[in-house]
Parts: C-alpha cells; sequence; structure tokens
C-alpha cells in the first residue's frame, strides 16, 4: 500500500531545458502554447510545444528565473528530440537552448512540505524561497502538492528538508489524480492539446501569437470540433502508456488511448484520451473484452469548447 501523500522526492523522470539569451522570451513565445512573454520573473507556466499539425511533442511546467532565463521543464525520456527540434528554430535568435538537468534540482512536494508560502496559492503560482522556486500544483487526496526547482547545490527550505521522504508510488498516483498529463514517448504526437485537458488546466493561451500547431488548437476550441477529452479511471489490471482502449460493442476500432497510469492500494488508476460519446460506455482495456473501466471524477472542471 501506497503511503499518505507527505513528504518530498527527487523527481528523476524529469529533467530541464534551459533558455537563455536576449531573446529567450520571444523566442518561446513563437514556439509554445502559453504565454510567457509577459510572465513576471519568477513565475511559473503550464506549456506544450507542438508539430505544425497540433499533436503534442512535450509539456512543461516554463519557470522564469530571470528576464533572460528560462526553465523548461519536462519528461526526460523526451527531453534530447525536444531540444533538438527547439534548437532548430532558434535561427538567428539571441537564445541558448541547452540541458540543464545535472544543474537543476527538481522535488515533488506533498502535505507539510509544501513550504507555508506556497499553500495558498492557485495552481502554477510560484514562491521564490532563495534559490528554491516553489511551483504550486493541482492537488490530489486532499493534500497540497507543489514542485521545487532549485541550483543543485542550493540549500533545501526547511520545511522540505525536515519532512520525511515520499514514496515514488504516491507520487506517481498524485500526478493521475491530479489529472495534470506529463507528455512521455509512447504518446508524443498523439494529441492535440484538448484531447488531454489541456486548455482547463491553463496550459494554452487562446490570446496569445502565433506557434506551431496554432490554428489546429483554435480550431478545436472556437468551431465545436472537439471530440475527444481526456478521463481518469481505475482499473484492475495494470494500464500502459499508449495501450488502446475499446467499449464492449465494438472489437474493430478504439475510443481511447492511455496517457498515464500509477498503482493504487487495490489497482490502478490512469489517465485515458477518448472520445467523449464513448465516456459513458462499457469501457474496456486493452480489447472489447479486456479489464473493465471505471471512470472517476477529476478535480477540476473542463472548460467547453465555443
Amino acid at each position: 500500500m501506497t503511503q499518505a501523500l507527505q513528504g518530498h522526492l527527487a523527481l528523476q523522470h524529469l529533467g530541464v531545458i534551459r533558455a537563455e539569451g536576449d531573446d529567450a522570451a520571444i523566442f518561446l513565445q513563437g514556439q509554445l502554447t502559453n504565454d510567457v512573454q509577459l510572465l513576471p520573473v519568477g513565475q511559473a507556466r503550464l506549456a506544450a510545444f507542438l508539430s505544425a499539425k497540433g499533436r503534442m511533442q512535450a509539456s512543461f511546467i516554463v519557470i522564469k528565473r530571470s528576464a533572460g532565463e528560462f526553465w523548461l521543464i519536462t519528461s526526460r525520456d523526451v527531453l534530447a528530440a525536444t531540444l533538438k527540434r527547439l534548437s532548430m528554430f532558434v535561427l538567428r535568435a539571441k537564445v541558448k537552448m541547452s540541458d540543464a538537468t545535472d544543474a537543476v534540482k527538481l522535488i515533488g512536494l506533498a502535505g507539510d512540505a509544501v513550504p507555508a508560502e506556497a499553500r495558498e496559492l492557485a495552481p502554477w503560482q510560484t514562491a521564490q524561497l532563495g534559490d528554491a522556486s516553489i511551483v504550486r500544483l493541482f492537488a490530489a487526496s486532499g493534500e497540497s502538492r507543489a514542485l521545487l526547482a532549485a541550483p543543485t547545490d542550493s540549500a533545501l527550505p526547511d520545511a522540505v528538508a525536515h519532512s520525511p521522504l515520499l514514496d515514488a508510488a504516491a507520487w506517481q498516483l498524485s500526478l493521475v489524480q491530479a489529472g495534470v498529463p506529463l507528455i512521455t514517448q509512447p504518446v508524443v504526437d498523439a494529441f492535440v492539446p484538448q484531447m488531454v485537458n489541456f486548455e482547463s488546466v491553463e496550459g494554452v493561451s487562446f490570446k496569445k501569437g502565433c506557434y506551431p500547431g496554432q490554428e489546429v488548437v483554435a480550431r478545436s476550441q472556437f468551431r465545436g470540433t472537439l471530440k475527444r477529452r481526456m478521463y481518469r479511471v481505475a482499473s484492475p489490471a495494470q494500464p500502459t502508456v499508449g495501450q488502446e482502449v475499446f467499449v464492449a460493442s465494438d472489437a474493430e476500432q478504439p475510443v481511447g488511448t492511455v496517457v498515464q497510469t500509477a498503482a493504487t492500494a487495490s489497482g490502478f488508476e490512469a489517465l485515458v484520451s477518448m472520445q467523449i460519446a464513448a465516456a459513458t460506455d462499457a469501457l474496456h482495456l486493452g480489447s472489447s473484452t479486456g479489464p473493465a473501466l471505471q471512470v472517476l471524477a477529476l478535480p477540476y472542471a473542463l472548460k467547453d469548447d465555443i
């Protein structure tokens, strides 16, 4: 059984892309789904990097560390390919893109390990404690959650240093329960942002300027063409990221794809991007006769398309 959601944990599955230079803000503004150009120093945003067809290549927590330096926190298994692709678009811009994973420590915080300065913040708002950026995350299991990002050699805030070590399985489950997807290699190029509720968790700005895939994202939002959303489900069998989901009445055509998974005390939970019309049907993992899935509540309301 996983322990209570209390304590801190080094997040080895994440890495950091650093963007630095006079044009860093302008460059990222033209590449990501969210508005980072007007982001105050010390604050954070959720954002994604898309293909020209509007499909997610990576998701990030973006922290503005200074006027000319941003940290893009992403899954390690997509970092190298994402860094290479972003670097292709730099051209003459005064910005240097690099892998800063070894220079930055990333720590998940839950419960009393979240410093008091961050507990009352809205998701993605950030408290600065010394060299550490404490980004408030969506809550899970009724507990506060945050991400600490700081230079590797910096000291931890007291609330973190004196907290217990958090079980990795408990943190993984909190990610699913919070309903904010992390794009990993098996699902690269699989989803338009709205298919994983990215606009409902403040990961997309519809007021900013152009970026790759923007027309697809806008069309999905404003023409009422959105047919897929992300749901949280319970499963008696272990799902795998990228695995297909079916309804009992159709053995041929899958209705969804597993985005993220975690173990629970009695089974498994997952985030599944699937057809809205199928959400009330009998859902099965892997095939139309596979393990039955039960739809669970998300901790936020879905924003309607227009």
